[in-house]
């Protein structure tokens, strides 16, 4: 078994990929911020294949990071040269290959550091993928300036704690120098993800300096994107894969579906690689793309995630082969989702949700279903709830969208149908847990979260039909509810 690092790439087993390129080679032009699993097999992958091609190496990876926890990974990949071992894989083919588009990765929590990096007018784009969480936002989809962590970084501009305080300091540090500003690519599952990210830093800069939020509107481009890649976490299972598969030994390999889609509005101030030879869509309007996306894979993911954690279902692929299940999602799919969904340039929507649930049903991926139930509470806002407040505006069904929000209720309740405790796996954990556990007696009680909620806990026509579902979920359980939903919707 061969330890992955620069000094061994000529020693992998062939057949395993690896970068066409000598280190030496590549200098940086983005700081990415999330250097997660899905940053690697996503924007850093293309990147490899540009640099592979001879293309963008003056565009390297330089990782950043906010929490001191980010530590582990960053330790991690600098035992390996910030090589990852990417395999990609379909029902029925793996490949892998080493990727190699990040050449430095800044000490988690160093805000010093990471300003500084920022600051050098090699770096043309700050990228993010940091979840849907960590954009301080409201039920609404608003920015809230009220957060504790808002608070204090407006407090204290010189010493921020946050990504985006770090963004504010590094820019304002540019304006200063003459230096102009970086583009900022949002890479996160959020409507409007450009949008709502220059929201949050404009935000944020109002609370201490107005004239500079209204620089950063007029002078910084945030360009959205649609990003797609099933991408599971990486656990002792996937090591031993690499390990035994592949003769790599891989301190965090990355495994992903061969599937991969990247729209992107071309919104580039100060250049950037040309990724629309790897595969990259380039578009005037990405929110087609990006709310197809939203409600039927992300809302797909969150409809199968509580129902099969209520069956004690551990695999995303399982769950997919339960036929209530997966019945359900098509029903939903087509009576509930897609009739919110305005037309998409060369998509047929039936069509792309038979992709999405073939994606689901994908074994070799292994996706678990507590990584879909994590984070509901950031989760639902952005990935059922609209949908749910468009075909409530359209008079369109809602049955299976309150069903939904039923099974995360009862999910949140503490236990599955056989009595086993789901995992405490939402940072709004203690509330979620409280709150259902009375909705169980009084359903109305959870829709009252207003910050989850809004102003649905005030639709006569939700609220009925949330506590029918519930009602029935804690008498009869999950399969028979989701029967009664399949069964009322084929009529």
């Amino acid at each position: 078994m061969t330890p992955l690092s620069l000094a061994t790439l000529d020693d992998l087993p062939a057949g395993i990929g690896r970068p066409a390129y000598q280190r030496s080679d590549l200098s940086a032009g983005i700081v990415h911020f999330g250097v997660g699993n899905f940053h690697r097999a996503h924007q850093a992958m293309y990147l490899d294949r540009l640099m592979c091609a001879g293309k963008a190496r003056g565009w390297a990876i330089v990782g950043a990071g906010v929490f001191k926890g980010e530590k582990v990974v960053r330790d991690t990949l600098a035992a390996q040269d910030w090589l990852t071992t990417l395999v990609e894989q379909s029902a029925e083919t793996s490949e892998a290959r080493v990727v190699g588009s990040m050449i430095d990765f800044i000490e988690p929590g160093n805000a010093a550091a990471t300003i500084a990096r920022m600051v050098q007018p090699d770096i043309r784009i700050v990228s993010l993928t940091i979840t849907e969480g960590g954009y301080f936002l409201d039920a609404a989809g608003a920015f809230d300036p009220s957060h504790t962590a808002i608070q204090a970084d407006a407090a204290t501009p010189d010493d921020p704690q946050t990504v985006f305080g770090m963004i504010l300091a590094a820019l304002r540090t540019r304006r200063e120098a003459g230096t102009p500003p970086f583009t900022i690519m949002c890479c996160d599952n959020i409507p409007h993800n450009g949008t709502v990210t220059r929201a949050t830093l404009t935000g944020l800069a109002r609370l201490s300096d107005p004239a500079f939020a209204d620089w950063i509107s007029a002078s910084v481009a945030f360009p959205n994107s649609m990003v797609d890649r099933i991408t599971p976490a990486t656990g002792d299972r996937e090591r031993a894969i690499v390990a035994e598969e592949y003769g790599i030994e891989d301190g965090w390999p990355v495994f992903c579906e061969d599937f991969t889609q990247w729209v992107l509005e071309d919104d580039f101030p100060l250049g950037r690689p040309s990724f629309e030879e790897v595969g990259v869509q380039f578009v005037e309007d990405v929110a087609p793309f990006e709310l197809m996306k939203l409600r039927i894979l992300n809302g797909g993911h969150a409809a199968i995630a509580y129902p099969a954690a209520l069956m004690d279902i551990h695999f995303v692929h399982d769950a997919m082969a339960h036929p209530l299940i997966r019945a359900y999602l098509r029903t939903l799919h087509e009576r509930e989702i897609i009739p919110t969904i305005p037309p998409v340039p060369g998509i047929d929507l039936v069509e792309y949700a038979n992709r999405v649930e073939d994606r689901f049903a994908n074994p070799k991926i292994a996706d678990t279903i507590p990584r879909l139930c994590h984070d509901g509470s950031n989760r639902q806002p952005k990935f059922i709830l609209p949908t749910l407040r468009d075909a409530l505006l359209a008079g369109g069904g809602i049955d299976g969208l309150a069903l939904e929000c039923a099974f995360w209720c009862r999910y949140c309740a503490g236990t599955t149908a056989s009595g086993a405790p789901t995992p405490p796996n939402d940072p709004d954990r203690e509330r979620l847990s409280r709150t259902a556990v009375a909705a169980s007696e009084t359903p109305h009680v959870w829709l009252g979260m207003k910050d989850v909620y809004g102003d649905l806990s005030a639709d006569e026509r939700f609220v009925q039909r949330f506590s029918f579902w519930l009602n029935m979920l804690c008498r009869d359980g999950p399969e028979d509810a989701i029967r009664a939903y399949i069964s009322a919707a084929s009529v």
